[in-house]
């Protein structure tokens, strides 16, 4: 066991860990009942937590962050309506505690199962969403876990008042406020401490940009899950119906630029380029989209649209999480070659193809390497909320042990329970 001495992290670390045992014995009814009490406190506090987030959203304009970091930390009376029902929405899934997996007896009578376990102690690093804070301690409460957060600098008066909201919920539910933690500090050496934390944090998750991702995964010394940079392509192919390419690929990039789940490339068959590109273009420009082109839909989208809003893409626009109005477009010849491109320069989060042929989308669907593909279908469903989950803690890219967003179910682990009548071993 690998822990820091005398530091604040430690204290509460080691406070949620104890509180980890009484969680864990907690009936379903217990934990849904935290859920109504959070879910109710929260709609009671609303104005408290806009004043809270207008302070964020503040200091945000004043020291220049970008208008993808502002649009994540922004949380307003709807943002706080949609939060409250992923609350509720996990209160009505099943509880994975002690789902049972398998069960078998063997021929000397020993009977086996294999159960769904709570994970522990989950530490999570994030940056610029407070609504994450109360989606994390939603899910891991629910799943058993204890967590402990250490949000960002740019929402720190938010997430104060979110944590101090669960933690409130917690007690008046007759569960350990223990349980959830916040860091409080925005000392980036805390980070280090996580990082650390080995005998303490269970699993480490962080979210974030490419920087602290990395940073996880080359010093963590505690279990980590650290995919979650997306870099999302939407290919369409020769035989794809050019009103839903363009709707797709429209929402795609458009509905929220400021996400992992939003398109960054754009690839399209040579055959039908000349005909899709000008309509689907179109539709990303009249939404502001900067359109960063290869030489050969240039050649297509110049004459037909003009320049205003187009440029010619370079060897860094391809594998670019743009996380803004911007898109690369390529034309490639063949469902293989736009595969190909995939794969050199996806990060393994969100790929989708928009075709009508179903031996071509079956064959990408089960080609392509990434935690989610979609079919004639936007990849900004790449959410938990969407996917019928309630919430997400994070969206591993990752093989190990999870993938895609993570729910209930994958912030657990599992146990064999044995029941014998004496039996030993020869």
């Amino acid at each position: 066991m690998t822990v820091s001495n005398g530091s604040r992290f430690n204290e509460q670390a080691v406070a949620a860990r104890a509180a980890g045992k009484t969680l864990a014995a907690a009936d379903t009814d217990q934990k849904n009942d935290f859920l109504a009490a959070l879910a109710g406190a929260l709609e009671a506090r609303n104005d408290e937590i806009v004043a809270a987030n207008l302070l964020d959203v503040s200091a945000a304009g004043s020291n220049g962050l970008g208008d993808h970091i502002v649009d994540r930390l922004r949380l307003d009376a709807e943002g706080i309506k949609k939060i409250v029902s992923d609350v509720r929405h996990v209160a009505s899934l099943d509880d994975p505690v002690r789902e049972q997996i398998e069960e078998y007896t063997r021929p000397n009578g020993l009977d086996i199962e294999r159960v769904r376990a709570p994970l522990g102690l989950i530490g999570v690093i994030y940056e610029s969403r407070p609504n994450v804070t109360i989606d994390i301690a939603a899910l891991c409460l629910k799943a058993g876990n204890t967590v402990i957060l250490r949000g960002g600098r740019e929402a720190i008066h938010s997430n104060k008042v979110l944590a101090g909201i669960a933690r409130d919920a917690l007690e008046s539910s007759g569960l350990p406020a223990d349980a959830i933690q916040f860091i409080d500090s925005t000392d980036r050496a805390i980070v280090d401490e996580m990082l650390k934390a080995r005998g303490l944090i269970d699993l480490l998750i962080p979210r974030g940009g490419e920087a602290l991702i990395n940073r996880v995964r080359e010093d963590a010394r505690v279990p980590a899950i650290t995919g979650g940079i997306g870099v999302c392509h939407t290919y369409v192919d020769v035989a794809a119906d050019l009103e839903k390419a363009v709707a797709i690929v429209v929402n795609a990039k458009t509905q929220r630029p400021s996400v992992c789940n939003a398109l960054d490339t754009l690839l399209i068959h040579e055959k039908v380029a000349p005909n899709y590109l000008p309509p689907i273009v179109k539709g990303l420009i009249d939404r502001g989209v900067e359109v960063r082109c290869d030489g050969r839909s240039l050649a297509i989208l110049e004459p037909a649209l003009g320049g205003d809003s187009l440029r010619s893409a370079g060897d860094d626009d391809y594998g670019q999480e743009f996380l803004a109005l911007v898109a690369a477009v390529k034309v490639v010849d063949s469902i293989d070659d736009a595969l190909d491109h995939i794969d050199r320069f996806g990060s393994s989060h969100s790929e989708a193809i928009v075709t009508e042929d179903k031996d071509t989308s079956e064959w990408f669907l089960s080609t392509v390497d990434a935690a989610a593909v979609f079919s004639n279908a936007s990849t900004y469903f790449h959410d938990g909320g969407e996917f019928g989950l309630g919430a997400e803690v994070a969206v591993s890219t990752d093989r190990l042990h999870a993938r895609g967003p993570l729910g209930l179910r994958e912030i657990t682990t599992y146990k064999w329970v044995v029941r014998g009548d004496g039996q030993v071993r020869s």
